[in-house]
């Protein structure tokens, strides 16, 4: 089960990335006993108990005008705003101090649900220092030691009990998809052309859409849902708090998507960015269209034909997408797009009946045999569907570790020449047969 968002704001030094690592289960955020070394904020995603909710980590806030303090009340601002569920850590060996209550001041105007962790609370005769915090007139506090991980699970309960769930929408039957890019690549301007009317904003100013938008619609008597996104950028280089907010709206976006269509700008040719971009749906296995917009700009002499080779070298692990070549602005090709989406989606969902799959698991055997790895020679004695979305194909075998990647692409390549997968990816999973 999906839930909400919390996020985690307190004083500089009080734990809130020592607690925040505990949450997400790795050190993704710096963790060192120097005040103010988390100046922006950064997302993780927790799991506990069988439910999941995004946590944000934000810099600490001090009553001292400090170097950095505006820009990191700015970031934390976006953050309560977004927040589903606030967490206040505060320092228990510290004890109540002027930016406790600083904080404790932004969080009543928040007006959203809050939980008081006492840390760095690591031994049982520390446990008087807690009530000190009911004076923030927050409720109860929670004692936890995010250093040695004591209290944290109590923690986890508490926030779990308190959360949300997430209000998706239930479109039926529609094909939901969303358009992801580079800022400037020509989504809001696609997104129009798509619906026929004007409903996202267009401008060449980079990043104008700042959050993602639905929009339902039928095209040949089949329903759509259109998401609309925010321009996403690397990881790394998003500097900006209100990129920073887009990014995890797009990362949603994906998510709630089935097919994804990564706009590629003809102008600027293919950038590194694009691959990190539609990492995103690749990390979630989401079928994907390729959309090389602004083709009524391409460069004289430049054909379709070399475009898609440097897109196969730049993207060898998208070789199953296909690829459509438009100019939003002018409308050229755009009539190709919900095609190419009904067809990645119908791949997305298809299913190849137990005894033709077997068949063609045991051709591929007898044409190749399994090489020797791991000191053995991987030997598939059944195969079965067991899933789409995207399709997932189980190889029953004598030892999963004899399964070497390049048998698996191999296997994959023919399960493409005898399927049409086109727009979809594969899954295939190895299981020892007992």
């Amino acid at each position: 089960m999906s839930l909400g968002t919390v996020c985690l704001v307190g004083s500089p030094n009080a734990g809130k990335s020592t607690i925040f690592n505990r949450f997400v289960g790795s050190r993704k955020a710096i963790v060192q006993d120097t005040p103010g070394v988390t100046r922006d904020r950064i997302y993780g995603t927790c799991e506990w108990l069988t439910k999941t909710f995004t946590v944000i980590d934000t810099g600490g806030i001090e009553v001292k005008n400090k170097p950095f303090q505006a820009s990191i009340r700015a970031q934390v601002q976006l953050a309560l705003d977004e927040a589903d569920l606030i967490v206040f850590v505060v320092d228990g060996k510290k004890g109540l101090s002027g930016d406790d209550d600083a904080v404790a001041k932004m969080l009543y105007m928040s007006d959203k649900p809050v939980i008081v962790a006492v840390n760095k609370v690591d031994r049982i005769e520390e446990m008087d220092s807690v009530s000190d915090f009911y004076a923030l007139g927050l409720g109860e506090p929670v004692a936890v030691s995010g250093a040695h991980g004591i209290g944290i699970g109590d923690l986890l309960d508490k926030i779990v009990s308190m959360l949300p769930e997430k209000d998706i929408p239930d479109y039926g039957d529609a094909i939901t998809f969303s358009l992801i890019g580079r800022p400037n690549v020509g989504k809001s301007s696609l997104s129009n052309r798509l619906l026929g009317k004007e409903r996202t904003i267009v401008s060449d100013i980079e990043g104008t859409t700042r959050d993602s938008i639905d929009s339902q619609f039928v095209n040949d008597g089949q329903n759509y849902v259109l998401i609309d996104t925010a321009g996403l950028v690397k990881r790394g280089m998003i500097y900006e708090a209100i990129d920073k907010y887009a990014a995890i709206r797009a990362l949603e976006a994906i998510e709630r998507s089935e097919v994804v269509l990564l706009l590629i700008d003809t102008e600027t040719g293919i950038r590194e960015q694009d691959a990190h971009v539609v990492g995103y749906a690749v990390d979630k296995k989401k079928a994907v269209v390729l959309v090389v917009n602004k083709w009524d700009l391409a460069k004289t002499g430049q054909t379709q034909e070399e475009f898609k080779k440097d897109i196969a070298n730049r993207f060898k692990f998208l070789d199953y997408a296909s690829v459509v070549f438009i100019s939003a602005k002018t409308g050229r090709g755009v009539d190709k797009i919900l095609p190419a989406v009904k067809k990645a989606y119908e791949s997305y969902h298809k299913r190849i009946p137990t005894s033709i799959l077997n068949k063609i698991v045991a051709d591929a055997q007898a044409m190749n045999p399994t090489p020797l790895f791991n000191y053995g020679r991987l030997k598939i004695i059944f195969a079965s569907q067991t899933s789409v979305a995207p399709p997932t194909f189980v190889m029953f075998c004598n030892d999963p570790n004899f399964a070497h990647f390049s048998y698996t692409r191999y296997l994959e390549n023919r399960l493409r020449d005898n399927f049409d997968f086109e727009g979809s990816p594969l899954n295939i999973v190895y299981r020892q047969r007992k």
